[in-house]
């Protein structure tokens, strides 16, 4: 009998699932299935098998999941599609994947985030989960989950996921003053929105967020133009996955590699 395992969708949608394919299977599965072909990037993360939580019908699913009457493994059978990031212990988080269309991927491990590095005066972040938006902050990478889950924030949430672009603002308002009409590698926000949002912080120092998108893009957006890694924030409770280097993507991912 085919081991059981647990996948948690961070991102576009946000369904537990149970499987009995490995993590790389289940990539494969997600980004090609007959029924469930999406086109573009998507990010999970492996549960133990072992987690537990009232909120879910974990034991009853595992029960159901059999293998098809060839043999085959099944591939998936969705447990919830709501609220699923806010009832998951971050503790039994394991490794998170960040997939491409044609399934290849990225395994991260997680392990400690440096807050002080590179001290921009402000960066841009995408919340993938529960909310997806993109957003301009002055708070630094790993204060702005502990504020967006402030339970008194008449715009928090319980958990997030978000990450963050890997932009030098100084460099694109210099580029921008020469080409008003150069790409941004940033879907969704126009050139002209993030000068004028960049601009407007600098000028109200008590405004700490600027709102740029209501979309998160991250579909659309190369694991290249990514910083940092991927945070998962609970107001004192955090887990951060931090990216690897392209070097050791190349090393070691090749195949996901190949299409940046």
């Amino acid at each position: 009998m085919p081991e059981k395992y647990l996948y948690l969708l961070l991102y576009p949608n946000h369904s537990l699932i149970a499987s009995q394919l490995t993590a790389a299977d289940f990539a494969k599965h997600y980004a090609q299935g007959s029924t469930s072909f999406l086109g573009s990037n998507f990010l999970f993360v492996e549960i133990d098998s072992s987690f537990r939580n009232p909120y879910f019908r974990i034991d009853k699913v595992f029960e159901e999941i059999k293998p098809h009457e060839d043999g085959t493994p099944k591939a998936t059978k969705f447990i919830s599609n709501y609220r699923t990031l806010e009832h998951i212990d971050f503790n039994y988080l394991k490794n998170v994947y960040f997939c491409n269309a044609m399934g290849d991927f990225v395994e991260l491990v997680s392990g400690e985030c440096d807050s002080t590095v590179r001290g921009d005066e402000m960066r841009i972040l995408l919340d993938m989960n529960p909310t997806k938006i993109v957003a301009l902050t002055r708070h630094n990478f790993a204060e702005y989950g502990y504020l967006s889950t402030d339970p008194e924030s008449f715009v928090g949430v319980p958990t997030i996921l978000y990450t963050q672009i890997d932009f030098d603002i100084d460099n694109f308002l210099i580029q921008f003053s020469e080409n008003p009409f150069m790409p941004l590698r940033l879907p969704g926000v126009h050139p002209a929105r993030l000068r004028d949002s960049i601009l407007e912080l600098r000028q109200k120092p008590n405004k700490m967020n600027k709102g740029l998108s209501l979309n998160c893009p991250l579909d659309k957006i190369s694991y290249k133009s990514l910083r940092r890694g991927f945070m998962f924030a609970r107001r004192e409770e955090k887990k951060f996955y931090p990216l690897l280097s392209i070097d050791d993507v190349e090393k070691n991912f090749y195949r996901f590699w190949k299409s940046l």
